[in-house]
């Protein structure tokens, strides 16, 4: 094989500063969202073991109303008690 006479022309070692830039730019809001959808799975996590612990004592609740008052059919608005008409 013969040798090349002209040089093979050099490939570039680095992006320009302005695509660093933006490229930095764009990876940084990628991770900033992530980090926030991270947060958010949290306290989603945080409020739905608060609920279960509320529908606890709500059930503990409705079980000493029924124990008193032979039914659990209450207004939450007035505490009115609806019993069943046979």
């Amino acid at each position: 094989m013969a040798k090349r006479k002209t040089k093979k022309a050099e490939k570039p070692t680095k992006i320009t500063n302005e695509q660093l830039n933006k490229l930095q730019t764009v990876v940084n809001g990628i991770n900033k969202a992530q980090m926030q959808i991270g947060v958010f799975q949290t306290n989603i996590h945080q409020l739905l073991h608060h609920i279960a612990g509320k529908n606890d004592e709500l059930l503990l609740m409705q079980e000493e109303i029924e124990k008193q008052y032979g039914t659990t059919d209450v207004s939450i608005i007035d505490g009115t008690i609806s019993y069943e008409t046979n």
